[in-house]
C-alpha cells in the first residue's frame, strides 16, 4: 500500500498513459537492508499500476550507472529505469566522490538516452536518516521514485 504522502499521486497516476510499461530497477547490494526496502516500496507501486518490473543488483552506488547503461544497450523495450542506493556519510571524503559520481552518471544517461532514469539514491549523514526515508517521517523514497517513473513514462508518451 502506498504511504499517505503518495496517495494523491497514486490516484493521479491512474489517469496516466502507462499501459504495457516496463521499468528496470537497478539497486545496490551495499546497504542492502535499506535498498531492499526502497525496492520493495518501488515495486509495490509499479505492480499496483500494472507495470512490468525487472530488478537488477550491482555491488555499490558507483556501479549503478554502468548497470543501467548496460541494460539499456542490451534491451530496447524499456520505458524507465530507477536507480536505488544508499550512500551514508563517513569520516572521509569518499561520500562526496561517490555522490558526485552517481549524480553525474545518472544525469549523463538522462541527457543521452531516450529512457528516463529516476534518481532514487539516498545520500544521508547516518543510518537513522536512511530509515526515516523508507517509511518513516520522510515518507518512502522508493514509492516516490516509482511515482516519478510513472509520471515520466506518461510524459515521454505524450511526444
Amino acid at each position: 500500500m502506498a504511504s499517505q504522502g503518495n496517495q494523491q499521486l497514486t490516484a493521479a497516476a491512474s489517469a496516466l498513459n502507462i499501459g504495457n510499461a516496463k521499468v528496470v530497477i537497478v539497486k545496490t547490494a551495499w546497504n542492502a537492508h535499506i535498498t531492499d526496502e526502497l525496492s520493495m516500496g518501488c515495486k509495490r507501486v509499479l505492480l499496483e499500476h500494472g507495470v512490468e518490473v525487472v530488478e537488477l543488483t550491482v555491488p555499490g552506488a558507483v556501479e549503478l550507472t554502468f548497470g543501467i547503461q548496460r541494460y539499456l544497450n542490451a534491451h530496447s523495450m524499456v520505458n524507465a529505469c530507477i536507480a536505488l542506493g544508499c550512500v551514508i556519510r563517513g569520516d572521509t571524503p569518499h561520500f562526496e566522490y561517490v555522490c558526485q559520481s552517481v549524480t553525474q552518471g545518472i544525469t549523463m544517461i538522462n541527457t543521452t538516452s531516450q529512457v528516463p532514469v529516476i534518481f532514487g539514491v539516498l545520500t544521508v549523514d547516518n543510518e537513522q536518516q536512511a530509515l526515516e526515508r523508507i517509511g518513516g517521517k520522510h515518507g518512502h523514497k522508493g514509492e516516490e521514485a516509482a511515482m516519478t517513473a510513472l509520471q515520466m513514462i506518461d510524459f515521454v508518451r505524450r511526444f
